[in-house]
């Protein structure tokens, strides 16, 4: 069994870094009893998890920070958001509980029943959910107070083919999405990931960023940029093993890393 403090990590960067990449979904780790309220079987489960995991997004940080010039944090959840999700909204805010993907997960991503639609999310919520807030809450005040700004860079993947759960995936699919958000997003930051991937498009088949609801609106000076990989780009899907795709994915997240880090 897995406790809520060992479910996720912050490894520590340079004392003058203000950056933090965010990796919520490259894990594909279930606790035992978790596992036990998930209603799918074994066969099931693994190609749900296929579709669902980031898969190699906490590599494509851990490289980026040994290239970077000023190594950033990393904040990286070592469990599946099939345990919970913790970029949604904890309540009735979290527009994907439309598809059953709230806090905590009641839907796969085509639809099928994941747990008993009549679950209470309230224990899993209270021991994961709130202490990873928690934990990131602190990791960007930690920046706050050590530079005077915070740059949260969450790290994503999405699948080159639109799967069900999605409810805005009828746009542009391109190599690298850039989620913004209108307080949290500056221009110099978005322009800094434009130079540093090159071929970008923006908010579209997802949009938005994570910023601990702390800060949300509240704190410009915790600036959020989410960057979502196209997996065709650097890996074999879904669920595949990674290509020659992710060294290059590094290198450019790397750029970024250095660019908002001066």
């Amino acid at each position: 069994m897995t406790d809520a403090p060992h479910s996720f990590e912050l490894l520590a960067g340079a004392g003058r870094s203000p950056v933090i990449l965010h990796v919520p979904h490259s894990a594909r780790v279930i606790p035992d009893d978790v596992r036990a309220g998930i209603v799918l079987g074994d066969e099931e489960l693994e190609r749900e998890l296929g579709h669902i995991t980031d898969a190699h997004t906490a590599e494509i940080a851990e490289a980026a920070a040994g290239l970077a010039g000023v190594t950033p944090w990393r904040f990286v959840n070592r469990l599946s958001r099939l345990v919970v999700d913790p970029e949604r909204f904890p309540d009735e805010r979290e527009e994907m509980r439309a598809v059953g993907m709230g806090a905590v997960y009641t839907r796969t991503t085509h639809g099928g029943v994941l747990r008993p639609e009549d679950i209470d999310p309230e224990p899993l919520v209270e021991r994961y959910f709130r202490p990873y807030a928690r934990a990131m809450t602190q990791a960007v005040a930690d920046r706050l107070a050590a530079t005077g700004r915070a740059v949260i860079i969450d790290v994503h993947s999405y699948p080159s083919r639109r799967l069900p759960y999605e409810l805005h995936g009828d746009g542009p699919r391109p190599a690298v999405c850039l989620g913004t958000d209108p307080f949290h997003t500056p221009p110099g930051l978005l322009d800094a990931a434009r130079e540093a991937f090159g071929e970008t498009g923006l908010d579209s088949p997802f949009s938005g960023t994570y910023v601990p609801l702390e800060f949300y609106g509240k704190r410009p000076e915790a600036s959020a940029l989410m960057v979502e990989i196209r997996r065709d780009t650097y890996m074999t899907e879904p669920g595949g093993p990674a290509g020659a795709g992710l060294e290059r994915l590094a290198g450019a997240l790397a750029r970024l890393v250095d660019a908002v880090s001066r």
